[in-house]
């Protein structure tokens, strides 16, 4: 291999130099085709623009949409169990305590962490893997709707 014979990895494209005579094959109306809109100086129309008709964005509702019956649940995680020092753990005495700030629609109990004691918890929610190692640390877990 001679270092003239190097090639380039990336194709090089010579830049489209238009309105340079009719030879060049950008000539005269530079690519941009016989007269109207995108043939002017400064035409086009704008981004969004269906030609009058109503645009996607305006015929779309704004509002948005909330959920009327939608629940909210505090998630408490298995080593914020462990701060309590309560032997029947529930959404009130985690909220005396200050482990959590609000109730909302519940307690739900996640498997993150592990617990070193036996509790009784009461919560809306209990996941499979929490609750597992819940009854394995001797505690027990009451799901109450």
């Amino acid at each position: 291999m001679q270092l003239g014979e190097i090639k380039s990895a990336t194709k090089r494209v010579s830049r489209k130099r238009v309105g340079r005579g009719s030879s060049s094959g950008l000539g005269k109306t530079s690519g941009r085709g016989q007269k109207g809109q995108k043939a002017r100086s400064g035409g086009g129309v704008r981004r969004g623009f269906e030609g009058g008709q109503t645009p996607l964005y305006r015929r779309l509702p704004k509002r948005g949409f909330t959920n009327i019956h939608a629940l909210t649940y505090t998630e408490v995680t298995l080593t914020m169990l462990n701060k309590s020092k309560a032997k029947e753990v529930t959404a009130e005495t985690l909220l005396a305590e200050g482990i959590i700030s609000k109730i909302n629609d519940g307690i739900v109990i996640l498997g993150t962490g592990n617990i070193e004691k036996a509790l009784t918890v009461k919560a809306v929610r209990c996941t499979k893997g929490a609750q597992e190692k819940i009854e394995a640390a001797g505690g027990k877990v009451e799901v109450n709707k």
